[in-house]
């Protein structure tokens, strides 16, 4: 089953992206942030944080561990291993805009 995880957004400074949406929003919940990548959540809404270099722009959709694998196969993807033991790949939409396709299995996120 795929289920809606977060929005990614690039921003030149993490820092400043997640101060702006405290001083902004209510109820920000901050559940990660570095020098190269912070995670929120709005009430339930997640928006992460990246920098250009790191990670494009993208909407992600939660998969199991063998959808993720299956999935790869079908687009003919490499699965990445991320340093927060997560694991994905993406696909370019139309117009542009990119997907990630994400298991938590495995890693301390929920």
């Amino acid at each position: 089953m795929m289920e809606f995880d977060h929005i990614a957004q690039v921003v030149p400074d993490i820092a400043g992206a997640i101060n702006w949406y405290k001083d902004t929003l209510p109820n920000v919940e901050v559940l990660y942030q570095d020098e190269s990548w912070g995670f929120i959540s709005v009430n339930g809404a997640k928006i992460a944080f990246v920098l250009r270099d790191e990670h494009p722009g993208h909407i992600a959709w939660r998969v199991s561990a063998a959808e993720l694998e299956t999935l790869a196969t079908q687009f003919h993807k490499e699965i990445s291993d991320h340093r927060d033991k997560t694991r994905s790949f993406y696909l370019e939409a139309p117009g542009g805009t990119h997907l990630e396709i994400i298991t938590f299995e495995g890693s301390d996120w929920k």
